[in-house]
């Protein structure tokens, strides 16, 4: 982190207007050309990048390139001697690369299949290494050193043209250093874990050959189609570059043509032309939004988070599996919905980069197979997601006795998991909510909504009590079906409570609306006993598990806040037993945990939180894994520090709702919060000294600033607004789209230029430093 005299300008504005300049630093050091002088991005990154002082042995302590498609992790060839290094992995893996036979099911026949590796074979034995991952850049960079002289490397998948380029510089010593490409079976990762399922075939071996000069592995399919890795070094001066492609095709073999036409475009540009575009995406990524706090590890961790979403998820790829582009040896080889995807995801909309939302787009574009996931007499009328599907949301059930992927309530088996493609629309409100986009309330969220709410329908009963009750079904995953199982009672609670809200809002008088009422005035209490939520009322909670599910209400759906006495007295009790079972707690636990602790307001638990989950489950990366890789945790993780900075459920944007006292200096710019305001504040001192809203459209404007005393409300041009108090230290704003709001202490008129802030203490940077 600079100290102050090298604190970097993000926005000025004068002591009356208050007006944060959208590129970052005063207009006249923009307009004389001094891009770099004051850039706290450039700053914030910098500090971030991970290093490597020492050889990487997994994918878990190696840098990682990706671009939502291809990724390529990067760690020292397996099985080497201790202390002994002959080879570097370059891992390519390609998100969109799978097996397309749903006779044998999601994680058989329809899973992510691998492709192989490149190595980086040196004349020479390895003998150390002082490598960086660039987050600004996106870019791998440094020397590898053997006993016969040196490798200086640069490396990225490139942001549009999914290519992993490769730059070697070698020393005379190292001049007949080669790449090797290594074809792996085409079968599913799952197969080093559990049986392959009776009548399975792998697919036949890859066919490597060569054309006009590019390099190819042609990987056909039984199902039919192809996937092609291409690849071609060319020699520039005293440099070499590898440049390599993937490509997938089902149910034509036509991505051999698209693979080498990739190669060639790629391989005409030296590595510095084809890096420029690149880099230009990637800056233009990170300027969407800015944090910056005092605990160096986890400021350091968050921009890291930032670099891996983007380079796992991008609105057109594929809804993140378990692991993203980057498939290793795991149990996990497709996309998992009753919890992954939704923790993935949720960083998108406070760092303001709703261009990577696939979830939307996905469950809008594949809907038509969301039908097909319930039992022949639902689809009419309803949808549901199974646990588990490939990227066409397709789980592969169809082809089995049951003919359906999703269970039916009352019905074992099979276990009828049947939240979670309500969930998964929570994820779509989310982005509905930040955005306030009409478009994806009409076409994607209602629609969608609807058909998984009546899926419910079907079942809801009343029992003797006059209650509607749920027949039995299963929470996430605890073990064991129940009646009244809280995970989807609370999930059909928000699915109710969301519908009549949007069907107000698009002004539709929806002839269900009525029964979405009664589900609200007579759905069953959740269920609870003297340890707090059950799992359902036939099972207590009564062991450890790591899953939140019987959580929701509190934590995402923030329907139970603790807005009286005894809810609170529930909420705390409720969490305090969830975390008190060791043995199968996880990092998402503590994640939960952070962001439930958040929601109270307690901020020293939050941070205690995020501390045991950084010290027991993040890897030297920031990777995470049970029992194989698993990416959601670090990625919700972020979230859980954006639950503690900024929270707007309920129509209200709090700002630093749950800070803890060591974090008394914090900055952030154009966080984006639900009414699709973008916020700016700054806490200096244990004290928040400013904050605006600029509003995107238009909504409703409550704020709960925490800023001690009386107040000024400006405008963009420093003209007092006018606004009503609505409660302690919280106003209401009346701004209009493009509108405006910075709030200060009366009399008050504070420097409004935003910097990095000092770290508390020094902390070792992520990767394996010395």
């Amino acid at each position: 982190m600079p100290s102050p005299s090298r604190r970097t300008v993000l926005a000025t504005g004068s002591a009356l207007g208050g007006t944060l300049l959208a590129g970052g630093m005063p207009a006249q050091a923009r307009a004389a050309g001094h891009a770099d002088i004051s850039d706290p991005w450039r700053t914030v990154l910098e500090d971030a990048d991970l290093v490597w002082q020492r050889m990487p042995k997994t994918w878990y302590e190696g840098p990682y390139l990706g671009n939502g498609f291809l990724g390529s992790g990067i760690y020292a060839e397996p099985g080497a001697e201790t202390g002994s290094f002959s080879a570097v992995r370059f891992n390519v893996q390609h998100s969109q690369v799978q097996d397309h036979r749903p006779e044998f099911g999601s994680l058989f026949g329809l899973a992510r299949l691998p492709i192989g590796w490149f190595t980086l074979e040196p004349v020479g034995a390895i003998t150390g290494l002082d490598w960086r991952l660039g987050l600004r850049d996106a870019e791998l960079t440094g020397t590898l050193t053997t006993d016969k002289g040196t490798l200086t490397l640069r490396a990225l998948v490139h942001n549009s043209r999914s290519v992993l380029a490769v730059e070697v510089t070698p020393s005379e010593g190292e001049r007949d250093f080669r790449w090797v490409f290594h074809p792996t079976d085409a079968i599913s990762p799952r197969a080093d874990f559990k049986p392959l399922p009776d009548g399975h075939q792998g697919n036949p071996p890859a066919e490597v050959a060569t054309h006009d000069g590019v390099s190819t592995a042609v990987q056909p399919l039984l199902s039919g189609g192809q996937h092609v890795t291409a690849w071609r070094e060319r020699t520039r001066g005293g440099t070499r570059c590898l440049y390599v492609h993937v490509a997938h095709s089902y149910p034509r073999s036509t991505a051999l043509g698209r693979a080498l036409a990739a190669v060639r475009g790629a391989s005409a540009l030296p590595y510095d032309l084809l890096a420029g575009t690149h880099r230009a995406w990637w800056h233009a990524y990170y300027r969407k939004s800015f944090l910056s706090l005092p605990d160096a590890r986890i400021q350091r961790f968050y921009w890291i988070q930032l670099y891996k979403t983007a380079s796992a998820a991008r609105r057109d790829a594929p809804v993140m599996a378990t692991s993203g582009p980057w498939l290793e040896s795991t149990p996990w080889p497709n996309t998992w919905w009753n919890l992954n995807v939704q923790l993935e995801y949720w960083l998108i909309h406070g760092s303001n980069h709703l261009e990577l939302d696939a979830v939307t787009r996905a469950l809008s574009e594949f809907r038509g197979n969301l039908s097909k996931e319930v039992a022949d007499r639902y689809r009419a009328d309803s949808l549901g997601i199974p646990r588990t599907t490939d990227p066409q949301l397709v789980n592969g059930a169809a082809g089995t006795l049951t003919g359906y992927g999703v269970g039916i309530p009352g019905q074992d088996p099979p276990t009828p998991e049947v939240g979670n493609l309500t969930w998964a629309l929570h994820n779509v409100w989310l982005s509905y909510r930040h955005t306030m986009d009409e478009s994806i309330l009409r076409d994607v969220l209602f629609p969608l909504l609807r058909k998984a709410v009546n899926y419910y329908l079907h079942f809801l009963e009343p029992g003797a009590d006059g209650k509607l009750h749920l027949p039995a079904t299963f929470s996430p995953e605890y073990g064991g079906n129940s009646r009244d199982c809280n995970y989807d009672l609370m999930l059909l609670t928000w699915g109710c409570r969301t519908l009549l809200e949007s069907a107000e809002l698009l002004g539709i008088d929806d002839a269900l609306a009525p029964r979405w009422r009664e589900v609200l005035a007579k759905r069953v209490p959740y269920p609870t006993d003297t340890n707090g939520f059950m799992i359902g009322a036939d099972i207590p909670f009564a062991k450890s598990h790591r899953h939140y599910s019987h959580l929701l209400a509190v934590y995402p759906l923030y329907e139970l806040t603790g807005r009286t006495p005894d809810e609170l007295a529930l909420i705390e009790k409720s969490l305090a037993h969830w975390v008190g079972f060791e043995g199968a707690l996880q990092g998402y636990t503590f994640t939960g945990a952070a962001s439930m602790s958040a929601l109270l307001g307690k901020g020293e638990d939050a941070l205690k939180y995020l501390g045991q989950l950084m010290t027991r489950f993040i890897q030297p990366n920031t990777m995470y894994k049970e029992s194989g890789p698993v990416i959601e945790t670090p990625l919700s993780a972020a979230q859980s520090l954006h639950d503690m900075v900024c929270q707007s459920w309920g129509g209200v944007v709090r700002v630093f709702p749950a800070l803890p006292a060591a974090w008394a200096d914090l900055t952030v710019h154009d966080f984006r919060t639900q009414g699709a305001f973008l916020l700016s504040a700054v806490r200096k001192g244990g004290a928040t000294r400013w904050v605006r809203l600029v509003s995107e459209a238009g909504a409703p404007c409550v704020v709960r600033h925490g800023i001690a005393g009386a107040i000024d409300v400006r405008d963009g041009r420093g003209r007092p607004l006018r606004y009503e108090t609505v409660g302690d230290g919280t106003i209401q704003v009346a701004l209009r789209r493009g509108e405006s709001a910075l709030i200060t202490a009366k009399g008050d008129r504070p420097d409004l230029t935003v910097t990095p802030v000092r770290p508390n203490a020094d902390a070792p940077r992520w990767g394996l430093p010395a």
